[in-house]
């Protein structure tokens, strides 16, 4: 299965203008069906950064332009040119999809959701934010006390730790 998604990521956070599309053959049509599923409203991102893969063609960089979308693609072989994307997609990859057996394209997306939005912002500490969540719980304190517990996420492939109440 492939993974087809749009990505906009702000200090290593997910943001809520996330989109999942999950098909086992991407082609240009349904690439270009995504972008107007999320453009529906008639608005889009300031931006679209995107490689040179035949699944984007003519019809993708209208619909972005129709909405005042710039496209940016990227530089034949240079993964750093959108190194944000990349970083999150082999977090995905290796924290999730690679401990997972993906029954149908269903699942797959179920899976995605549960791990973006119920992990990923949440629960999981980041590297680069000096092991801090992007999106932390503001009733909790560091300084409390007392018994923590151990949500399971993605059926106890992941945990999220809290403080009891």
């Amino acid at each position: 299965m492939t993974l087809g998604s749009r990505v906009l990521a702000t200090r290593r956070r997910i943001v809520d203008r996330v989109h999942f599309a999950v098909t086992r053959a991407p082609s240009e049509a349904w690439t270009a069906q995504q972008l107007r599923n999320v453009t529906a409203s008639g608005s889009g991102p300031e931006f679209i950064i995107r490689d040179r893969d035949q699944k984007f063609g003519a019809e993708f960089d209208r619909i972005a332009k129709s909405v005042g979308t710039r496209v940016i693609r990227t530089a034949v072989r240079a993964p750093l040119m959108n190194s944000i994307c990349e970083r999150f997609l082999g977090s995905v990859r290796r924290e999730c999809l690679d401990h997972v057996l993906i029954l149908s394209e269903k699942h797959m997306t179920s899976v995605l959701e549960e791990y973006c939005f119920r992990y990923f912002d949440t629960a999981r500490s980041h590297q680069g934010l000096g092991q801090r969540v992007p999106v932390p719980i503001p009733s909790e304190s560091s300084s409390r006390t007392g018994t923590i517990m151990a949500v399971p996420v993605l059926n106890g492939l992941h945990h999220d730790y809290r403080m009891a109440v």
